[in-house]
């Protein structure tokens, strides 16, 4: 892309401020309309025109970085360790995202609450007007490194050079730890004169962009962002220098981008969006910082510290940007890596017992490995701690509407709750994973749960991290995770026989009930009955049926509530679940393994293979799945899917099963038609080769092959939907392979090496270059999308990705101990007896 000049035609019509507020038929209030700055203003203009402004969406959910602080537990009386905020102990509640060079959404007070879509830089100059976001190319690295270049905090430097060289914008982001900032400062480089920067900020406060306030205050230098609710967040912006000039707007109406593509000049000055909290929209706010004098990469035109504060009500926002602006960008940066005697990310990485050992068994040196660790630990709730989310991102949030709130991925999924709080542990962390654990009692169904009638004990297929119900479907696999990574937490001694006795009583022994005998389920839309094992949505929250992933997990958990049960002196129980264990186990092949497939191995031979799924246990019939995600449902023989290899994994199968590695190769066959297609390959830097796998054949989540589109953009599903590769399914994949190396007697230090060079420098070949490793990434089919996609890259759907994150993580730790991190030798022995 290259710069246009600006055809600068637009005619600027300007009301006074009186003639204004007598149209809006009423006076200001005092923080909704202040006066307009004074600086350069040729005109008195009030309060912007042209709400709600354009619809608001969600921003590029493809983050290359993510951050907050690192906070300790503090235990409480109770004797439960918490976050709990203090003067002498302040905890701050502020993430950040990074996508395509820019600033993207910031969360403040929980985890999922939004309150910033975008902020980015707007550059005039000679005969141009740019946006940072697209008219430059970027690159971002971290400002916290050891000697071997492994990332020691989620501080990060990224910079942003005009694609025809006529400036640069290096930024760096991090958060005050004792407060709810962030911080963003700025070196401006101009290399031709007349430049002007300005920064254009595009607020969704609390969660959604289309109600929102935006006001200057008196003095000019600081902007606000609030809603017309009482008990609205507020969002200031301030820097260590006044803004030359500043004006709100509604986005694509009175806003300073459109302002400034009329002739590259700030000429609208509105001092508010609302005169009387009713006009509310999308709203955005725009500053002017000096004019750049010319300069050289080395010698910055324009050093300045932006804080981004927030608070309950607009005193406590500003003061909270005041107050991280006077401890300066050195402070609070040392701060927040953990330099000195303050607690930081540093710290937290050093706490990691496993993690030294762990390093020598990656292809990066560790870097991936670094960055995984405080990624996982960033997508935890400060306010409900052990509360784990699935990613800081809104997947393909570029064209998802943010009318209403939606917490895309930052909420609570058991399954992925589990594959998360098992790397923790994996990495040494003892204190993260017991915290997680002990939350999940949260988000199971009990009596108490608003509106629900029937059987208890299962776990709400996805919450709020405050436990609020978002999903209502059952899946069994959530429901059995839980008592497994109790069962691994009192094995690692990080539960005590007492506790894991406790725990039985109050949580697992409902779960294991439920996976037993099910029951009737009411809650919202979900009226059913529940016969395990079949679930009513398997691991990919889609169909119902009978699921080889989902079995493993279910036996695997009640083999475990035995051992428990045991210990808690229930020895009923414990002979119940574990001979429902064993009955599920030995007619699973009956319900999920057809004898008369449709697919063949490359070679051409045929041979029994696990389903995806069998809606009704019957494999060898023409059952068909049911229609999902744009796609039309197929015959059930013709849809393969991995995760059979949990069965592996958990000790249901042995890795040499010959059904298992029968249908391995159907899984390797990379002949078949691109649609039932799930193994591709790719190419790491270095010329090596290294495998990638679909969910599974005829996956429809994900961008459109024809149109290039977005999943669902325009806001309903279509035929051409493809699911692109998932990075995680290299490190599922790498977990077999170990299994069937210790199964054959052929693990050594050259076959542990090939495992590195393969699959652990697979995974880090999908991470971008902010080490973010994504949900899915492009897999060459189809329309490039307007994004260009490369092969490898990851896509818009979701990243980072915890479990892809967790799964590297547990990988790394598998090939370091030459044993399966989350394999249960327990469940291996009962089934084998």
């Amino acid at each position: 892309m290259t710069s246009k000049p600006v055809p600068f035609t637009r005619t600027l019509i300007a009301l006074s401020l009186g003639a204004l507020l007598s149209a809006c038929g009423g006076a200001k209030s005092d923080i909704d309309a202040a006066p307009a700055p004074s600086a350069s203003v040729s005109e008195t203009i009030s309060v912007a025109p042209g709400a709600p402004g354009a619809s608001p969406t969600w921003a590029f959910s493809g983050k290359t970085g993510i951050g907050t602080s690192f906070e300790p537990y503090v235990t409480n009386a109770q004797g439960a360790d918490q976050y709990l905020s203090s003067q002498a102990n302040p905890v701050s509640r502020v993430w950040f995202s990074l996508a395509q060079g820019i600033l993207t959404e910031t969360m403040y007070g929980l985890i999922h609450n939004a309150q910033l879509k975008e902020a980015q830089f707007i550059i005039s100059g000679n005969g141009f007007v740019d946006t940072e976001k697209h008219n430059t190319v970027t690159s971002i690295d971290y400002l916290h490194k050891d000697e071997a270049g492994r990332p020691l905090s989620l501080a990060y430097k990224v910079i942003n050079k005009d694609i025809e060289g006529k400036y640069q914008i290096e930024k760096h982001f991090f958060t005050d730890p004792d407060r709810d900032s962030l911080v963003m400062q700025v070196f401006f480089t101009a290399f031709e004169p007349g430049i002007t920067p300005y920064l254009y900020v595009n607020p969704h406060i609390d969660n959604s962009g289309a109600n929102d306030i935006a006001s200057v205050s008196q003095d000019g230098n600081s902007l606000f962002a609030y809603t017309g609710d009482k008990d609205s967040s507020v969002l200031t912006v301030r820097g260590d220098i006044p803004f030359t000039a500043s004006s709100v707007g509604f986005v694509g109406e009175s806003d300073g981008l459109t302002d400034l593509k009329a002739n590259g000049e700030l000429n609208w000055r509105y001092a508010s969006t609302s005169a009387d909290k009713q006009s509310l929209g999308n709203v955005a706010m725009t500053a002017a910082l000096p004019t750049l004098e010319v300069g050289d990469a080395n010698r910055p035109s324009l050093r300045t510290t932006l804080v981004f504060g927030f608070g309950a009500d607009k005193a406590s926002s500003e003061q909270n940007a005041k107050d991280t602006l006077k401890d300066g960008y050195n402070k609070v940066l040392a701060a927040y890596n953990g330099e000195g005697d303050a607690i930081g990310w540093q710290d937290y990485l050093h706490s990691l017992s496993s993690l030294n050992a762990m390093t020598a068994n990656t292809a990066d040196e560790g870097k991936l490995l670094y960055t995984s660790a405080m990624v996982l630990k960033a997508q935890e709730d400060k306010t409900h701690a052990g509360a784990l989310i699935a990613s800081l991102s809104n997947p393909w949030g570029d064209s998802v509407s943010a009318v209403t709130g939606s917490t895309g991925y930052k909420a609570v999924w058991p399954r992925d709750f589990y594959q998360c709080a098992m790397a923790f542990l994996a990495m040494g962390d003892t204190q993260t994973p017991k915290v997680a654990f002990e939350y999940l009692k949260k988000v199971q169904v009990t009596a108490a749960t608003p509106g629900y009638s029937g059987v208890p004990g299962w776990f709400l297929q996805k919450t709020h991290v405050d436990g609020q119900i978002e999903w209502v479907g059952v899946q069994l696999d959530q429901t059995a995770m839980p008592i497994m990574l109790g069962w691994k937490l009192w094995q690692a001694g990080v539960l005590s026989d007492n506790e894991i006795a406790s725990w039985y009583q109050t949580m697992l022994k409902p779960a294991a009930d439920f996976l037993i005998s099910g029951g009737e389920v009411n809650l919202d839309w979900n009226y059913t009955q529940i016969t395990p094992l079949k679930t009513q949505q398997e691991r990919w929250e889609e169909q119902q049926g009978y699921s080889p992933s989902t079995a493993a997990a279910v036996i695997a958990g009640l083999i475990t509530a035995s051992d428990i049960a045991k210990q808690a002196g229930d020895l009923n129980s414990s002979e119940k679940y574990l001979a429902s264990a064993k009955s599920m186990a030995e007619k699973l092949d009956s319900l999920v393994v057809t004898q008369q497939g449709l697919l063949s191995a490359e070679d051409g031979t045929k041979a029994p293979y696990y389903l995806r799924l069998a809606p009704n246990g019957t494999p060898d019939s023409a059952d068909k799945l049911a229609d999902n995600n744009g796609r039309a449902g197929l015959d059930q023989r013709e849809v393969l899917d991995g995760g059979f290899l949990e069965l592996v994994r958990y000790g249901v199968k042995s890795a040499n099963d010959k059904t298992i590695n029968d249908t391995l190769k159907l899984i390797d066959n990379t002949a078949l038609e691109d649609n039932l297609r799930v193994r591709y390959e790719f190419t790491a830097k270095d010329g090596s080769t290294f495998p990638g796998f679909r969910r599974y054949g005829n996956d429809g989540y994900g961008e459109d092959t024809a149109t290039g589109a977005n999943y669902a953009e325009s806001g309903s599903n279509t035929p051409g939907q493809r699911g692109r590769v998932w990075p995680f399914f290299t490190g599922e994949r790498a977990h077999f392979e170990l299994a069937k190396a210790i199964a054959d007697g052929t693990l050594n230090d050259a076959s542990k090496a090939q495992l590195v060079q393969t699959y652990v420098k697979g995974m880090e070949a999908f991470a971008n270059e902010g080490l973010m490793l994504p949900e899915q990434v492009w897999d060459g089919v189809g329309d490039k999308t307007r994004f260009n996609y490369q092969l490898g890259q990851g896509t818009n759907s979701a990243t980072p990705l915890a479990w892809t994150h967790a799964e590297y993580v547990k990988m790394v730790r598998s090939i370091t101990e030459a044993k399966v991190w989350d394999h249960y030798e327990d469940v291996a022995k009962a089934l084998n007896n």
